[in-house]
């Protein structure tokens, strides 16, 4: 082991990471020296600062039947187990599981059900989840309820003895709704659920759902946490062994695991993100109350406005931020909100988000077209709606390129 030791539980989480150069113990560390520093340590036989990427398939063993900590990277790479180690430290988990997809992480806490099971969800969720859970576990004898999960009296409500998660967004997709994760949290327990909340939109430096009461936290890696448009992949985050144990063994017999090159592209992602995102929600902050007041808006959703209905929750259980991401509705048509989205010029036409160059969208026609048309206007995602993922770009570029295509109030 080399001086640079990480100490990990038995579900691969970091724990205490010691310096032991500089200093006999453990020191606590903050989020942005985590993202650097656990999972990451030096390389042992050259001295690299950046770990090897570990391509290798498999592994030679001691002897048959006599088995290393790695047999096949199905089951578990040196590269994937660094990552799912930081992930685990920034979310306070034991332990985490990276996948490679998004949709693969969902699905993978998904198949913690049985048939005759019921999975509730937030009605403000990605089209992607959507249609999992609408068009893919129904199959499964899978049942689906959806319930604004801002609305703890409603959630109540909706629960059954056949209920048996919790599935959250917040903020939600594309609605920018708020739920107050402690007090789902609270309600699901009570009636024997586990709660999965998908925090793509917070990230882990804005929210960190375990510490809310949560069992299971899941990204989208291919938004905030790589952060540069050029990865796909996923990750489950949990606190418990045996839940850890039951997901890693569906992950292992399934093999939807994130692959060497991602996950080292995610990893150096990581060591910005604290960095990005603060920047990008102070420029979402201002381009939010910028389009509040501007004559050809209706209305924005933005948890950092006041007016928003979740902003209080919003403001308790989000550090230093209110997400990145917005979303609109123009006074005019809906061909007027397609003509603006396909008019800007720094805004780029593309569904994902979460990178450091703008994106935009509508999400009728793109992000949540699975959606049966119906059920999406009963949900309140309007033909007109346009969603912004704030990048990088100076904020007042960003607002001049929208105040070029905006209608003329």
């Amino acid at each position: 082991m080399s001086p640079r030791s990480v100490i990990a539980s038995s579900c691969c989480s970091v724990v205490v990471v010691t310096f032991t150069e500089h200093r006999s113990s453990a020191v606590p560390m903050r989020f942005q020296t985590k993202a650097i520093h656990v999972g990451q340590e030096t390389d042992p036989q050259t001295g690299a600062v950046v770990p090897p990427i570990h391509v290798t398939s498999t592994f030679v063993q001691p002897g048959a039947g006599d088995w290393g900590e790695f047999d096949y990277s199905r089951s578990g790479n040196p590269t994937r187990k660094a990552l799912e180690c930081t992930l685990a430290a920034l979310e306070s988990g034991c332990g985490a599981l990276a996948y490679s997809s998004g949709m693969a992480a969902i699905h993978g806490a998904m198949m913690l059900l049985e048939a005759g099971d019921t999975v509730l969800a937030g009605t403000d969720i990605y089209g992607g989840t959507y249609r999992l859970l609408h068009k893919v576990l129904n199959h499964a004898g899978i049942n689906v309820k959806l319930v604004p999960t801002g609305d703890l009296a409603a959630l109540e409500q909706a629960f059954t003895a056949e209920t048996k998660l919790l599935w959250l967004e917040s903020p939600g997709n594309p609605l920018l709704s708020i739920a107050d994760i402690r007090g789902c949290a609270d309600v699901a327990h009570r009636h024997g659920a586990l709660v999965g909340v998908d925090s793509t939109f917070a990230t882990p430096v804005l929210t960190r759902p375990l510490e809310l009461g949560a069992d299971i936290v899941m990204h989208s890696a291919t938004k905030y946490l790589g952060g540069h448009s050029d990865l796909l992949g996923g990750a489950l985050v949990v606190d418990d062994e045996e839940l850890y144990d039951r997901l890693y063994f569906i992950q292992n017999a399934t093999g939807a695991v994130m692959g060497p090159f991602e996950s080292f592209l995610c990893s150096r992602g990581l060591k910005t993100l604290q960095l990005r995102v603060l920047e990008q929600c102070r420029t979402a902050q201002r381009l939010a109350e910028w389009l509040d007041d501007h004559p050809a808006v209706d209305r924005v959703y933005y948890p950092g406005l006041p007016n928003h209905p979740g902003h209080e929750v919003a403001a308790r259980q989000m550090d230093g931020g209110f997400g990145a991401m917005l979303s609109f509705e123009l006074k005019g048509s809906y061909d007027d909100a397609k003509r603006v989205a396909e008019s800007t010029r720094l805004f780029r036409l593309a569904v994902s988000l979460g990178a450091v160059e703008s994106l935009i969208e509508p999400p009728a026609a793109m992000s949540h077209a699975s959606y049966d048309r119906e059920d999406r206007l009963a949900h309140g995602i309007q033909d007109g709606l346009i969603r912004l993922s704030v990048g990088l770009e100076a904020f007042e570029d960003l607002r001049d390129d929208l105040d070029a295509v905006l209608p003329r109030g």
